[in-house]
């Protein structure tokens, strides 16, 4: 197993069973859980295993579990001979603690030689129905290396906070390229349609020939435990962040 830990604040320490794949996608619980659903679709539908979690400490925490079985509330995924971990968090952190966790992701990942990490997310921003599409916000060698030929539009301009801020910029630092997906959500959680819009992209991206159409049915299916996710993090004393500024 491989672990990092940090002592200031809230700690997060990443156990691992056996070496990561290059290329790292995140699901984090935020506005509408559109990344958060994409990324369990893609565990599902790609019948991916859990080969590792987060531990966190020093901060409210869940434990979900499913079928009586307890898990951690961050987990990571993947099978063998496939490029891709997935990461699904549960655990909603606040924005002020995401360079903490951002900081254990980067050092495990700069330990485990991935490449490059995808974070599919939701904005609520108001839109039309032609604002109803994937925007990308990424750095310069993610696009190089990902959106050349993709028919994804930048998002026009704003700012970014938390983990998905974090992560950004320290894949502007460093050799490691950081692609942020993020697509318009409504108020219903989850917004199955931005997850769906989503998983499409993602799809496309890494040429995994998803069908997302099922979707719709497996957010259905755990649609109470999505809205009780939801009503965690509209509780008052949730730290939510400001990711509003998009044009």
């Amino acid at each position: 197993m491989f672990g990092f830990q940090r002592r200031n604040g809230p700690t997060f320490s990443i156990e691992h069973r056996s070496k990561p794949s290059e290329i790292l996608i995140t699901g984090f619980s935020a506005h509408g859980l559109a990344g958060l659903t994409a990324a369990n679709y893609l565990v599902d539908y790609l019948s991916l295993r859990e080969e590792g979690y987060i531990r966190v400490e020093e901060l409210p925490s869940i434990t979900p579990f499913e079928q009586g079985q307890p898990r951690h509330p961050i987990r990571l995924y993947s099978k063998p001979n496939f490029d891709i971990t997935i990461l699904v968090s549960e655990l909603f952190v606040p924005a002020s603690f995401g360079g903490q966790l951002s900081s254990e992701i980067l050092e495990w990942t700069e330990k485990n030689q991935v490449a490059e990490i995808t974070i599919p997310a939701g904005v609520p921003i108001p839109h039309g129905p032609d604002g109803h599409q994937t925007y990308y916000i990424a750095t310069e060698d993610y696009q190089q290396r990902r959106l050349t030929d993709m028919e994804v539009p930048p998002m026009g301009n704003g700012f970014l906070d938390g983990i998905n801020a974090a992560l950004i910029e320290q894949g502007m630092e460093s050799s490691l390229g950081v692609g942020l997906l993020v697509t318009p959500v409504h108020a219903q959680t989850p917004d199955v349609e931005a997850a769906i819009r989503l998983v499409e992209t993602i799809s496309e991206i890494y040429e995994l020939d998803i069908d997302a159409s099922p979707l719709e049915a497996f957010a259905a299916q755990v649609s109470q435990y999505y809205n009780e996710l939801a009503h965690r993090m509209e509780q008052p004393e949730v730290d939510l962040p400001e990711d509003r500024m998009y044009m």
